[in-house]
């Protein structure tokens, strides 16, 4: 069996020896040029006038395009209505008005300088609160409802109301965006892209070039680092160097450097939610009202499924008998926000998480007590939007690590600590994930793959996954391995391409593995049956030379075997070497190759009245954090951290492993240090390594704990295997409960005032005003 097993990354020796080629990697072609962009001056005006005429006078400048030289200037991953390049209304500062191609990049920042751009400002909208206030939305307001709201309301012993802020968060991919493009013959075009979503990026540069989609193929090789910021943002990037590949007719590559691509960007969608709870003397949570606005920036992108993705996590791992959640996008003059790691499951599910801390002050109860009793459990297992909560592992997953924690002990440690020290404060959180596995649109659960099982008994795989560091490549090697009994080194997974997988959905909602997983099954069960026909038919007797193999497609075959590299019968206990099953196919004219196609089953979410089976499954987490606070400085120290999440059967544990540790790393980022800062004109300060902070190894817990349960029950997917990527991500919240719990202990009256991230700057001011 290699599914279960720790095999390596497939590009671990080559990321370590600095052999894997990335887009700036690749050796320049012949002629082949490079491409800068030029951004816009303010945060929102109009634009009136471009001109270039002086910047082309630089030696090396070869063209500057503007959106006069697209054929088609609009696009979006949900809405088509944001400009390639600037040719009206200016929406954000930094937004692309122009593409400078030239032989050398001295020449392009030569020409920038020389390049006009003449604006009428218009006043901008830079805060959340104030697109609400005016009610500047970009999308129409959704619901998700159970129950009566209002009557919990006015029945419960006890309500509470607030609001929960949380801020953005960069993206901070070590390869920014990149593409390249190499003009073909008959007026096709070829583009290599750093890109999650390579139909999409096809697609958008076939229109904006004004070509059909066979004209266009989109390669992706590997990406370094995506985590979502390259679903749909690297589309129209592709699209401004293929334009100047197109025009020159000669290669050419854009690579954007880490300041631009800060700048450019969208980033995580900051929220503001307004809620209000009901609830019982003993912490048990009868009504809850939650009104979400995020901020979408200057366009739609995918706001509004981020959206609905965090009004589907508004429950975060709890039963609530009457809820009513209400959510709309709000449009302000900064970058479009866009995916991320999670898609706006972390935003809906920190606010419940922080209601909870609420109320456990309110009823001066722990808060692992609140959650205990609010847990889905026994038979309250249905959502607010009607999908049970099939296999529900949470209580089991509570119980085993408040105990392998220790956490009753540690509270009273935390407690006693507390009351002795006059220079630090310690806090203590539980916090869960329950996250949903599917794309909330359901057209985009489909995959397929293609199989090719060569002479020598190897095997090529060609999905329509992208390999951003995550490890679906490794996964989809280890499932085509054990599908054909022979090792994975046996296997190459290649480049996605858009020629030999077409109409692709991006790899994210953390269903790459899922989908592109079960489409390599299925083709390589394909191959499978033929040669095990070949087999059978051998056994039956001799053939002679003048005959043929006939294939019997419907034969029930299962006693057939493939595993160590042999192929046998267990009912007779014949074997036969797999290579030479190959060769005796081959020479009779089987087919040794396949494309399979999968969708996920059984889905149905009902948008317009936010109801349905929304997800296939969901993959359940829970962490205990506990911190340690500089009363003089907010400094904060993560002192250890508890992990211990339910992943099914893990198809490969290691990698499973890392993307739990790398998700609660990065979601403690988000939480505590990644703050995004800018001016009052609108222009994004903290847009460089220097002033945007990312965890460093100092940061990560001194003890740091990660545990899965054994589970077997997950039959809808894949080995019966869950999905890894993002679930774990909100998890990192654990630290800013902690964080929250220790500012009770300190200074009770500005806890609730807690924005997120828990920055030193946010702590020390609520420890002292």
């Amino acid at each position: 069996m290699t599914v279960g097993k720790n095999i390596p990354h497939d590009s671990a020796v080559t990321h370590v020896s600095g052999e894997s080629i990335f887009i700036d990697d690749r050796a320049f072609l012949k002629n082949e040029v490079v491409c800068g962009l030029m951004g816009a001056p303010i945060a929102h005006g109009r634009l009136k006038n471009i001109d270039i005429s002086k910047a082309l006078e630089v030696p090396g400048v070869l063209g500057i395009y503007t959106h006069k030289d697209l054929a088609s200037n609009r696009w979006g991953a949900i809405v088509k209505e944001q400009p390639i390049l600037v040719d009206d209304i200016i929406s954000y500062e930094s937004e692309p008005v122009c593409v400078i191609a030239a032989e050398n990049y001295k020449a392009i920042e030569k020409a920038k300088q020389l390049i006009q751009i003449e604006v009428e400002e218009i006043e901008p909208i830079l805060s959340l609160q104030e697109a609400i206030d005016r009610e500047d939305f970009l999308s129409d307001e959704k619901k998700i409802a159970r129950g009566n709201v209002e009557e919990s309301f006015s029945n419960a012993e006890h309500t509470l109301e607030g609001f929960f802020e949380n801020g953005g968060q960069e993206h901070f991919y070590l390869e920014s965006h990149a593409c390249a493009a190499i003009p073909l013959e008959n007026n096709q075009i070829e583009v290599h892209s750093s890109s999650q979503h390579p139909s999409e990026t096809q697609h958008v540069v076939a229109q904006s070039l004004g070509l059909s989609y066979h004209q266009v193929v989109c390669v992706v090789k590997r990406m370094g680092g995506g985590f979502g910021g390259k679903e749909s943002q690297a589309a129209p990037f592709a699209s401004l160097v293929g334009l100047c590949a197109k025009k020159l007719k000669r290669p050419a590559r854009l690579i954007i450097s880490k300041d631009d691509d800060m700048k450019i960007t969208g980033k995580r969608h900051p929220f503001k939610n307004f809620w209000k709870v009901a609830f019982d003397k003993e912490g048990k949570i009868l009504g809850y009202r939650i009104r979400l606005f995020s901020n979408g920036g200057a366009y739609t992108d995918l706001s509004e499924s981020i959206l609905e993705r965090a009004m589907l996590h508004s429950d975060g791992c709890y039963y609530i008998p009457n809820v009513e959640i209400l959510g709309r996008v709000c449009k302000t003059n900064i970058h479009s926000n866009t995916a991320f790691r999670g898609f706006g499951g972390p935003q809906g599910n920190a606010t419940i998480e922080s209601v909870i801390e609420e109320i456990a002050h309110f009823l001066k109860k722990d808060s692992l007590e609140i959650r205990e009793k609010n847990i889905y459990q026994g038979d309250k297992l249905t959502t607010p939007y009607g999908q049970i909560v099939d296999n529900n592992t949470l209580p089991e997953l509570m119980e085993k690590i408040k105990e392998s924690s220790n956490y009753l002990k540690r509270r009273e440690e935390i407690e006693e600590f507390n009351k002795n020290s006059a220079t630090h404060v310690k806090g203590l959180a539980l916090t869960g994930t329950k996250f949903g596995i599917a794309f909330t649109a359901r057209f985009l659960n489909q995959a397929n793959a293609l199989v090719n099982l060569h002479l020598d008994g190897t095997v090529q795989v060609s999905t329509g996954a992208t390999e951003m560091g995550q490890g679906v490549n490794t996964k989809i090697q280890q499932i085509a391995a054990n599908a054909f009994g022979i090792d994975a080194s046996l296997v190459q997974v290649m480049p996605t391409s858009t020629e030999k997988n077409h109409n692709t959905s991006p790899t994210a909602a953390s269903s790459g593995s899922d989908l592109n997983g079960m489409a390599t099954l299925i083709a390589c069960n394909k191959i499978k049956q033929r040669l095990a026909s070949v087999f059978n038919t051998l056994q039956k007797g001799e053939i002679s030379p003048a005959d043929e193999i006939e294939i019997n497609s419907v034969e029930e075959l299962d006693h057939i075997v493939f595993e160590n590299s042999k192929v046998r019968d267990t009912k007779t206990s014949k074997e036969i070497d797999f290579k030479e099953l190959i060769s005796t196919a081959y020479f009779n004219r089987v087919s040794m190759g396949d494309y399979a196609f999968y969708k996920t089953p059984g889905l149905g979410f009902d948008k317009a009245k936010g109801k349905g089976q929304a997800f296939n499954y969901y993959t359940n987490g829970l962490a205990v954090s506990e911190v340690l606070i500089d009363r003089f400085t907010g400094e904060t120290k993560v002192l250890r951290a508890d992990v211990l999440m339910d992943l099914g059967r893990s198809i490969n544990p290691g990698i499973d492993m890392g993307q739990v540790s790398g998700a609660f790393i990065q979601g403690m980022g988000w939480v505590t240090s990644e703050n995004l800062t800018y001016s009052d004109k609108g222009v994004l300060l903290s847009h460089s390594p220097t002033t945007y902070k990312i965890p460093s190894i100092q940061d990560t817990p001194r003890e740091f704990n990660i545990d899965l349960i054994e589970n077997n029950t997950n039959d809808v997917c894949v080995h019966r295997s869950k999905a890894v990527g993002e679930p774990p991500f909100l998890l990192g919240n654990s630290v800013w409960n902690a964080v929250k719990d220790a500012l009770y202990f300190a200074n009770p009256s500005n806890a609730s005032k807690l924005k997120l991230p828990a920055t030193c700057e946010e702590i020390v001011t609520l420890l002292d005003e």
